[in-house]
């Protein structure tokens, strides 16, 4: 596994909605080298340990990736307040990103909450040629849908309580969409239920389905068992790790 450790400057940050900030980092080494679903590890000044934040956006021209987090404790909330101009120690790309079918006719894209921002990058690669179902909990924490229909894909935004767009879990549209046929390829990040939900009803439909993980990191490189998880290979149990095999597994592999 190849990637960088530096001081990447804070270019641009600004908060989304509640607790959820976007920043652009500029790190031209990892922009280089980086893939939608991998992600990056950040050292919040004061802490011990990364935190590993998903890439969001990757633009090699500029040299920059965008990240978007949400603040969940001591050390988010040292990255929430760092501001514009400021370095933050990055060290990336880290772990194994989505497989991206060139010759795909449609994929279809789902993300859930914070799991929203790595499928970005995703309908950038894709476009017109993919659906994004981006589920929410309510109106007040929905971000990015300007970027998602900037790519050219179909969006299509769910909360669970019905206060924007489809009060629907993401699960009814996708297999809405799988029913229609077509589809090449499910991709999914957000919270384990989710899923679990996502990849059985992609196997239901006979799509392949590719889920990003999450899970706490010490390292972020395979070198602690802090993001062990139990995966099915070849019909046998295996644990691999989060960081180094994942995040992004084939939806089979995982053990829900």
């Amino acid at each position: 596994m190849a990637y960088t450790q530096m001081l990447a400057p804070v270019l641009e940050k600004q908060a989304l909605a509640g607790n959820i900030y976007r920043m652009v980092l500029l790190c031209p080494a990892i922009a280089e080298t980086a893939v939608p679903g991998q992600f990056v590890h950040l050292l919040p000044v004061g802490c011990t340990l990364r935190r590993p934040i998903s890439i969001c956006e990757i633009n090699r021209e500029k040299g920059t990736l965008t990240i978007v987090f949400e603040v969940k404790g001591a050390g988010t909330d040292v990255l929430a307040n760092v501001r514009t101009g400021e370095n933050l120690d990055v060290l990336g790309p880290l772990g194994h990103g989505f497989t991206i079918l060139p010759d795909a006719k449609r994929v279809i894209l789902v993300g859930g909450g914070i799991g929203n921002p790595p499928m970005l990058s995703l309908a950038q690669v894709y476009g017109a040629r993919a659906v994004a179902i981006c589920g929410f909990r309510s109106a007040s924490v929905v971000t990015l849908q300007q970027e998602f229909q900037g790519t050219g894909a179909e969006t299509i935004l769910c909360t669970d309580d019905g206060t924007a767009g489809r009060h629907a879990l993401v699960t009814e549209p996708l297999k809405e969409l799988l029913a229609d046929g077509g589809a090449d390829m499910v991709y999914a990040c957000g919270p384990r239920p989710m899923l679990k939900f996502v990849a059985a009803a992609a196997k239901d439909a006979g799509v392949p389905c590719e889920v990003s993980m999450e899970e706490r990191m010490g390292c972020g490189i395979g070198a602690c068992l802090v993001c062990a998880c139990q995966l099915e290979r070849e019909g046998k149990p295996v644990m691999g790790h989060v960081c180094k095999d994942g995040p992004v597994f084939p939806a089979e592999e995982v053990v829900w």
